[in-house]
Parts: structure tokens; sequence; C-alpha cells
């Protein structure tokens, strides 16, 4: 008898580019992980991550799968616990007609992480913005582009994270590491491409929120947040 596959899992999620609704079946989600241009800045970020018990990635960048379930639009998350916190990234996103660039959080379990990064990033849901750029429209002035993230802890409200995404591998030079043969992304796959190093070190907080401004025509991308932690039962 020949062996059965595993039902196929595709995670139907609604975007808005340029007032006009989206719904894109996303089958691959994909986390990339260390994804900086300059090595300095990357090694800060290692090091960074190294001072919570995170070990060293093996390959930089490293390209981590989880569950295309865990994408998500909601405006509260469940964690478990109170060792998890976000970060900004730029999305790229792969539909039929081409590929689109959103914001989302690449929100992971911290103190798991010195377990296993994978496992880490399949603990938590991934928020991603609503709102969708055609990445052929930002494509010709992309390293203009800025990254931002708020944190909010103990009811105070601070600015997180902050750079020009040109600290990090651009798209297609991303996109070419992770295909090895080509600078396209599969059609139904969302990769998470990277984030800054925060201000102030790693934390959580009761609320999160993202931003990728386009300074050449005044625009945002947003999207916000809360975190509910369910408490530890053993």
């Amino acid at each position: 008898m020949p062996a059965m596959r595993a039902p196929h899992m595709t995670n139907i999620v609604e975007f808005d580019c340029d007032g006009r609704l989206l719904a894109i079946g996303v089958d691959d989600l994909i986390i990339a992980g260390w994804t900086g241009r300059d090595a300095v800045a990357t090694e800060h970020h290692i090091a960074e991550l190294e001072a919570i018990g995170v070990r060293r990635p093996r390959t930089v960048p490293c390209f981590y799968r989880v569950g295309a379930n865990l994408l998500t639009g909601a405006p509260v998350i469940d964690v478990t616990g109170h060792d998890s916190s976000g970060e900004a990234e730029f999305v790229l996103i792969a539909a039929a007609d081409g590929l689109y660039v959103g914001v989302g959080s690449d929100h992971t379990d911290r103190k798991a992480e010195a377990w296993g990064v994978t496992l880490a990033k399949q603990m938590c849901p991934k928020p991603v913005g609503r709102e969708l750029w055609r990445f052929a429209d930002v494509a010709g002035h992309w390293d203009r582009l800025v990254l931002r993230s708020w944190l909010t802890c103990d009811g105070r409200r601070e600015l997180y994270q902050e750079g020009c995404v040109a600290s990090m591998l651009a798209p297609r030079d991303l996109l070419r590491r992770y295909a090895g043969d080509g600078t396209t992304l599969a059609e139904g796959s969302a990769m998470f491409c990277g984030t800054l190093a925060a201000r102030g070190g790693i934390r959580g907080g009761a609320r999160f929120e993202i931003e990728l401004e386009d300074p050449v025509v005044a625009r945002c991308l947003r999207h916000a947040y809360g975190v509910r932690e369910l408490a530890l039962a053993d």
C-alpha cells in the first residue's frame, strides 16, 4: 500500500492593496534570520541573541520553515508565559499576480530559542498587517524604506526599533540565496525577511506596533497587536 500523503494546508489571508481586496492562499511560511548586509551589524544581532542564550546560527542567513497557519492579522495574539517578544520585519508575499510587500512581526518565544530557534518560532503566531504594496512599486527606491516598531510595557510606550531596510539584504538578493537558482518566491509563499537590533535589548510587552514607511511617496504600512499571556500550568 502506498504511503499516505499529509493533507495540504492553505491559510487564506485577506489583504488590501490600493483599495482592492486580495484573498491570498499561503501554503508556505518562511522566516529568514540574520539577514543583515553589514557583517558588523549582523554580528551585533547574533551577540544580542547570544546574551539571552540563543546559539549562533550555522549559516548566515538562515531560513526557518514554520506552519502557514501561524500567519494572522488578529488584533490580539495568545502566547504561553511571559518570555515572548515581537520584532518588526518586512514581509514578501507571492500571489498569482505577482510579489507583494507587507509588514509583520516575527513574534518568538525567547526562552525556547535557547533550546531551538525553529521550535521557538513555531510556538507563536506571526502577526501581519492587512495592507500590502506591490513590490514593483517600491523596488526602484527600496533602500529608502524605513522600518520601525514601538513596545508598550507597564503602560509606557517607547520606540523599540528603527532603521532603513538598506541595513538588510535586498529582497532579490535574499530570494536568490533562498531559492538558489532564481530570484522568485513560489506562489503561495510568505517570507519574513529579517529585523533590526532592539533599542535597550530584547524584551516583551503588552502591545507591539510595527511600521514600514515609504518616505518617497509619503505612505506607511502599519499594524498593531496586543499580547495575551496564558498562564503556565506546570
